[in-house]
């Protein structure tokens, strides 16, 4: 077996010795200044959520049906291959998350790192927070808000690709017609977290 092997069967394992032993590691790795994103998993309503950070802040959220493997695979290229099951460093993160689960938070603190964004996508994500908890938005307000009325369809894109679901809410952009969309979780995360907001 490998370094890398090994890595992964800690990074996987859920004995509280191998627990011990992945927190260790993490904890050495980040001293030592070779861990460069931290990731872990959250369950919630919408199902287990990949998380996973930086030093700038969260840079990724991931639903089950998009592939945490695939997820992280990706963030290994295009950000670093020192990667690194390390909960504690999301802990903040996953607080947030269950106080919003939980109908006590309708935004967020943490700091976020957006460099899996750019151009357009990121000026419609900088814009999606400012929909209110509990409303929505149609792509095409949206699209104005950021500046290219037309861009509808780029709103839709930037939706669909948004990296930090749930954080960034762009589930509470729907269609003009107040249909709810697509959503890269799934129609059915998509209803819970509207429904969640709605209840508020």
């Amino acid at each position: 077996m490998n370094i890398p092997d090994i890595v992964y069967a800690l990074s996987t394992s859920d004995s509280a010795v191998e627990q011990n032993l992945r927190e260790r590691l993490a904890a050495l790795a980040a001293e030592a200044g070779l861990l460069d994103v931290a990731y872990r998993t959250l369950d919630t309503p919408v199902g287990s959520l990949l998380l996973a950070a930086t030093d700038r802040g969260l840079v990724r959220v991931a639903f089950p049906s998009q592939d945490h493997d695939a997820v992280l695979q990706t963030l290994a290229e295009q950000i670093s291959p020192r990667i690194l099951r390390a909960p504690a460093r999301l802990d903040r993160v996953a607080h947030e998350i269950d106080e919003y689960f939980l109908g006590e938070r309708t935004s967020f603190d943490v700091p976020l790192d957006f460099r899996l964004s750019k151009g357009f996508r990121l000026e419609v994500l900088h814009h999606l927070p400012e929909i209110d908890y509990g409303h929505t938005a149609s792509y095409a307000s949206v699209a104005a808000a950021a500046g290219s009325p037309k861009a509808v369809r780029a709103v839709g894109t930037a939706c669909a690709l948004n990296p930090l679901p749930v954080v960034i809410p762009c589930h509470r952009v729907v269609r003009s017609d107040g249909s709810m969309g697509q959503y890269a979780g799934g129609p059915e995360a998509k209803s819970i977290l509207l429904t969640l907001e709605a209840a508020a």
